[in-house]
């Protein structure tokens, strides 16, 4: 039985000497990216109730209320809706990976990289439950708990890479085998309950 899960994520290892400089400075080096990043990841749904009150509901640049009730009312998951959360998800991705210091090019707004992330557009009749997007995010809690702990394991590793960079120009590979687990963990967690690509349960693994 194929147990790989249908969410697939991957950082090519960086088998050569690492820019120093960069990574000295990748805080400052990123600040541009972070910009347009968060500049494509800032959409909320906002409307003003009777009362006057603002609510605001949304999932950043993720398109996820739309794609949620079309799978409930229509039983559908427009192409380019899929589109737009899977490469904005990519991108995202490269921007992580680079201030993870797993890799010292700068993040393409479009080119893959060394960043992999791969998932199909879901056949949601046949793939996905029309009710289940209503609970995900709650099922996921157990997740939400789990990765927060690991964040700070991850962060922990990322700043003893950035000495080792410095010192020896490489990324240990272990620190950057285990930081990629974690990074793969938040994919799938993700793409389950806000991306809503697949109903399949993320497995509490660091591997593929």
């Amino acid at each position: 039985m194929d147990d790989a899960y249908p969410v697939q994520y991957a950082v090519e290892y960086p088998d050569r000497p690492l820019n120093r400089a960069s990574t000295f400075f990748r805080l400052f080096a990123a600040i541009p990216i972070l910009i347009i990043l968060g500049m494509v990841s800032s959409g909320t749904w906002q409307w003003t109730h009777e009362t006057g009150t603002l609510v605001a509901a949304g999932a950043g640049g993720f398109l996820f209320l739309p794609p949620l009730l079309m799978i409930l009312f229509r039983r559908k998951y427009p192409l380019w809706w899929f589109e737009w959360n899977r490469e904005l998800h990519r991108f995202g991705n490269r921007v992580v990976a680079y201030l993870a210091l797993m890799d010292d090019r700068y993040p393409s707004t479009d080119d893959y990289q060394a960043v992999h992330l791969y998932y199909q557009h879901p056949d949601v009749p046949n793939e996905l439950n029309r009710w289940l997007p209503l609970v995900k995010w709650l099922l996921a809690i157990p997740h939400y708990i789990v990765l927060f702990f690991l964040d700070i394991a991850a962060i922990v590793m990322v700043i003893i890479a950035w000495f080792a960079i410095l010192i020896t120009g490489r990324y240990p590979r272990d620190l950057f085998t285990f930081v990629e687990g974690v990074i793969r963990w938040h994919n799938r967690v993700l793409a389950y309950s806000v991306v809503l690509v697949t109903d399949r349960y993320p497995p509490f693994r660091f591997g593929p």
